[in-house]
């Protein structure tokens, strides 16, 4: 099992900056991607960005040139910056780990959720 606790968030203003940051913790010796997604008011769950523990990386189109993702694999963390909030970033922001579990078998595992409000 894999437990997955968020922080960060909060009301950010347009243009200032904004970090969240995830740490996975349990059964971590098998993870291979950490990422973030994000849920606004009426709209499903979408895929902001992910890292492989390789330190590939995939952003959604909206937020490309703004947000970075980074990974830091001894401490089984995953950062998210961006220097250049806009308030369509508003949203309920989500922890994704995957990892194998004993059997082999890739596990999605999810963090409780932190919002994020960027608004002036």
């Amino acid at each position: 099992q894999v437990e997955v606790v968020e922080s960060g968030g909060g009301l950010v203003q347009p243009g200032g900056s904004l970090r969240l940051s995830c740490v996975a913790s349990g059964n971590i010796d098998k993870i291979y991607l950490m990422g973030w997604y994000r849920q606004a008011p009426g709209k499903g769950r979408e895929l902001v960005a992910s890292i492989t523990r390789g330190g590939s990386t995939n952003y959604a189109d909206s937020v490309k040139g703004r947000f970075t993702i980074s990974i830091d694999n001894a401490k089984n963390t995953v950062d998210l910056r961006s220097n250049t909030p806009e308030p369509q970033d508003t949203a309920v922001y989500y922890c994704n780990v995957q990892a194998l579990n004993s059997d082999y078998d890739p596990m999605d595992y999810w963090g409780q959720g932190t919002q994020v409000t960027v608004s002036s």
